[in-house]
């Protein structure tokens, strides 16, 4: 799982003032509005995946999102989306559980202050939101930071 493509929308945000916070509520209402789901060719499956790549530096500075889908190549990206190619040579991977978004962030909060900080590549980070992404406060998203070996 540590390599795949990706196609979805995107936006460059920041965790600072917030900011991420307004940015990513409103990349995914356009997700949904746009119905992003049901225009991305070559889907590997059904999973929404947020990415986090491109980092200026570190969880600190500005990095990009991409919220969409696994694909099986990058030769059709429609027009207004975005194709990516996604490598990490190895993963870390945490379980978000209770109410969404909430459970995601407060997650994101631990990984933050965790000493896997000092092991992150900030290469690209990403969670799956799958089945169990929906189920009130038995939910659950797989988050997968990528990490040195």
């Amino acid at each position: 799982m540590e390599n795949f493509k990706i196609i979805g929308i995107s936006v460059e945000t920041t965790n600072q003032n917030n900011q991420a916070t307004t940015d990513l509520s409103k990349l995914w209402q356009r997700f949904y509005r746009e119905e992003i789901f049901n225009r991305t060719p070559n889907k590997e499956r059904e999973e929404v995946y947020a990415v986090y790549t491109d980092y200026e530096s570190d969880y600190t500075g500005k990095y990009t999102t991409i919220i969409g889908h696994r694909v099986s190549t990058l030769d059709d990206i429609p027009e207004g989306l975005v194709g990516r190619e996604i490598k990490n040579e190895k993963l870390f991977k945490y379980i978000a559980k209770g109410e969404m978004p909430d459970a995601v962030i407060k997650t994101w909060q631990e990984i933050w202050a965790n000493d896997i900080a000092l092991y992150r590549t900030y290469n690209a980070d990403f969670e799956v939101y799958g089945e169990k992404s929906q189920q009130g406060a038995d939910s659950e998203v797989e988050i997968y930071i990528g990490v040195r070996k």
